[in-house]
This record gives structure tokens, sequence and C-alpha cells, in this order.
């Protein structure tokens, strides 16, 4: 990113390192609309493990106003510490090449282990996953309902701009400005869906709960910005 500065009376060209980015804020209209930061850049208040008391793995950084999961050092699943009923959250990444992430939703601590709805977060091209069904790319909801045909994927390295919307029993994934995937919890189609998926032995999964959301830990760098939520209830 390049930036013209003037430095008395001067003009001069930087080159300011990739990065720097905006930094975590909301608009006086997000405020107002009853958005939240569920990441304030600073630290990471208001997350947690999925274990009760758990430590956070030295994996999970901030860095200039961004929450990393770095490359091969491990930090585990971090989710919300609160839960979440109708809800819609909206947030930024960027995923290294050959990347593997995701944004898992309704987990219940119940359940015992991470299981969730996943936004995958995915180079479709460079992750072996990629190849394994259109349910497994960027966008879907992981292993279950396949994304648009012609959803407008970025590059690995390239900022990308995500939103879940969740509202009644009806679920929408949007990838940079456009809805690339909806969905009803507990319809045919869902259900049928998820009985062919890994998932087919979870109980109540494809059914609409209040619940955590989550960032995996796949081992691999993700960069998450200006996350932000906003209840519906």
């Amino acid at each position: 990113m390049r930036k013209l500065i003037c430095i008395l009376g001067a003009f001069a060209l930087i080159t300011l390192p990739a990065s720097a980015g905006p930094k975590a804020k909301l608009s006086k209209k997000e405020k107002a609309d009853g958005w939240k930061l569920l990441f304030n850049g600073k630290n990471l208040d208001g997350w947690r493990t999925y274990i009760a008391d758990g430590e956070i793995g030295e994996g999970w950084v901030v860095e200039d106003g961004m929450l990393v999961k770095q490359a091969a050092i491990g930090g585990g699943n971090i989710m919300t510490t609160g839960t979440y009923n109708d809800f819609e959250f909206k947030w930024e990444w960027n995923i290294a090449t050959a990347g593997n992430n995701g944004v898992k939703y309704m987990i219940l601590e119940e359940r015992k282990k991470t299981i969730g709805h996943e936004y995958q977060l995915l180079d479709d091209d460079g992750h072996p996953d990629g190849k394994n069904g259109i349910d497994r790319q960027v966008a879907s909801f992981y292993d279950v309902l396949p994304p648009a045909d012609d959803k407008p994927s970025r590059n690995p390295g390239d900022w990308n701009t995500s939103r879940i919307l969740v509202k009644g029993h009806h679920v929408e994934h949007w990838l940079n400005g456009a809805k690339v995937l909806e969905y009803e919890c507990g319809s045919q189609r869902v259900l049928k869906a998820v009985q062919d998926s890994k998932f087919r032995n979870v109980e109540g999964f494809g059914e609409k709960v209040r619940g955590h959301i989550l960032l995996t830990d796949h081992k691999d760098e993700c960069k998450f910005r200006n996350l932000k939520i906003r209840a519906l209830d």
C-alpha cells in the first residue's frame, strides 16, 4: 500500500507494510444500528477456548489491528464468550496460499466437540480439501451445502469480506458483496444433506440452535479484521 504524506511542505511517497489496514472501529451508523465489535483490535477480550477455563495458544496473535492465526504454531480453536440466536456477523479475512480455516456458528458446549455449521474459508485451488467437493470450498456450509458456482472468490493473500445472517430458521452466506448460499435450518433439503455428510450421527445437527461463534485452527495462516456482530432478536 502506498500513501502520499507531507513533510515540512514537501511531499513524499512511502510504502506501508502489507499488513497495515483499517483498525477495529464502528461508525456512528453502525452503533445506532446495534453493531458491536467482536474483536477490539488490541487483545482477545471476549474470546475463549472451547474448553472452559482453557488457555488460548500462542498461535493466535494481534498484529496491526488484526487477529492472526499463525502458521504451524498451535493456537487451538477460539470462540466467543457470548452466544447468539438471531444475528448478523461480518468480517474480513485473508488466507495464505493453500490455507484452510473456517468460521463456525451454532456451537454448543454440551456437544463436547467443536461441531457447528461452518462457513468454510479456503484456498480452493491450493488446498486438497477444495478437490473433495464444492460443498467443502470457500463460503460453503461445510460438507453440507455448496455455494453458488459464480461466487466472487479472491486469490490467497487478498482480503475478502464475508457475512453470515441467521434470522429465525433462515441462514445466508455472503462473500465479497454477493449472496452465495441460503438455506432453512431443519428443512428437508438441509437434513437430507446432513445425512450425506460427516455430521450424520450428530444429534440435532442442521436444526436451529443458539450458540457460540468459533474460529478454527487448521495450522495455516489466516488473518481476520473488522469482526462485527449485531443481535437481531
